[in-house]
């Protein structure tokens, strides 16, 4: 797509293109990354502002270090929106409820149960009211972006990465898909953006993707694209995070094995061509082991890029870096400068996040 396919998609979409389209600045709002600090005036926040000033960094991802007090995360996300008010960042979090959460109740914020809890104690429209309040909460101290709800089945009771934490609303697709629509309304509501996870369906894996490859050929099923299906079906996507989840299936005709996140076949052939999603699709954190124990980091951006991917996420926690977003970046423009076709996916991208930032809620 050349650039003026990207103004005839951001029309399509009913956006306005920004004003900033310089390759290097298409290629940052690909980006989200993990950053240090806890307070607003703290070096490295500035550097990140700066970064989102300049349209080198598209936004950035909350962990638990990041959270001193919920002041110091407000003051931050309003530095952080502040420093692009027309194309605001993706400021994520994960906070889905039970373990898996950044805000907790040590800082003051009203921790709820995990999905599994939610759903034996709540119909949908109870779920729907819990999650409103988490939803206004997030989105009064300045974030985003909720990077769910959790949309896998829980289908393996032994699954190290679902089951165990209780991150699954049920074992059918219709019990997910309708839990899953009350979370994405309630954050909607307060005008925030949530990301399905984690496709094609985690829940029933044997192995943990933070700690390393995860084979799901003998164990994934196609009933596992349910709750994705019926969601895209009824306009619930917002972002779908695609997880690192290898299956032999669908890993094309090379020898390398590819996931899910990397996946041409998974991506282009079943979500975008299957599931007829034509949002922006988000990587799970690229430092997982599934990824960063088989692949370098340039192999790995180009690889997702190609295969589809429009927001790359890293949580930075690896081996930390504050010139990690740059590093990306360059990757990115180094190969589309070589590559037209990659240039191609650069621009398809932006539009998708041009046209996503649009329905950002006011701070």
């Amino acid at each position: 797509m050349i650039r003026s396919g990207v103004v005839a998609l951001l029309a399509l979409l009913c956006v306005a293109p920004a004003e900033a389209q310089t390759l290097e600045q298409m290629a940052g709002q690909m980006i989200v990354v993990g950053f240090a600090g806890d307070e607003a005036g703290d070096k490295s926040v500035k550097a990140i502002a700066a970064k989102i000033a300049a349209g080198d960094l598209g936004g950035v991802m909350y962990l638990k270090p990041n959270v001193k007090s919920l002041a110091a995360v407000k003051a931050m996300n309003a530095a952080f929106r502040a420093a692009s008010p027309d194309l605001p960042p993706f400021i994520t979090l994960d906070q889905e409820g039970g373990a898996v959460e950044r805000l907790t109740a040590d800082v003051g914020f009203a921790e709820i149960p995990n999905a599994q809890t939610i759903a034996a104690r709540n119909t949908p429209a109870e779920a729907g009211a819990v999650y409103a309040k988490m939803a206004k909460a997030i989105a009064g101290l300045g974030f985003t972006v909720n990077f769910g709800p959790v949309a896998d089945l829980n289908v393996n009771p032994k699954n190290q990465v679902i089951a165990k934490f209780g991150r699954a609303f049920g074992k059918s697709a219709k019990t997910v898909a309708a839990y899953d629509e009350a979370f994405v309304t309630a954050h909607h509501a307060a005008g925030l953006l949530t990301a399905l996870k984690h496709f094609p369906g985690h829940g029933s894996s044997t192995a943990d993707s933070h700690e390393g490859f995860v084979d799901i050929s003998k164990t994934w099923s196609a009933a596992e694209l349910d709750p994705y299906r019926m969601l895209i079906g009824e306009g619930f996507a917002d972002f779908v995070m695609i997880g690192h989840l290898y299956n032999k299936d669908h890993a094309g005709e090379g020898t390398v094995k590819l996931p899910a996140s990397l996946s041409p076949e998974w991506i282009g052939g079943v979500l975008r061509g299957e599931l007829k999603f034509a949002g922006a699709v988000i990587s799970d954190d690229l430092e997982m082991g599934a990824i960063r124990k088989q692949f370098g980091l340039h192999d790995t951006v180009v690889r997702a890029v190609t295969a589809g991917v429009d927001v790359l996420l890293f949580s930075n926690t690896a081996a930390y870096s504050p010139d990690l977003a740059d590093k990306v970046r360059k990757i990115l423009v180094d190969e589309a400068e070589a590559d037209p076709a990659f240039k191609a996916r650069i621009e398809e991208s932006y539009a998708r996040i041009v046209a996503l930032k649009g329905r950002i809620g006011a701070s």
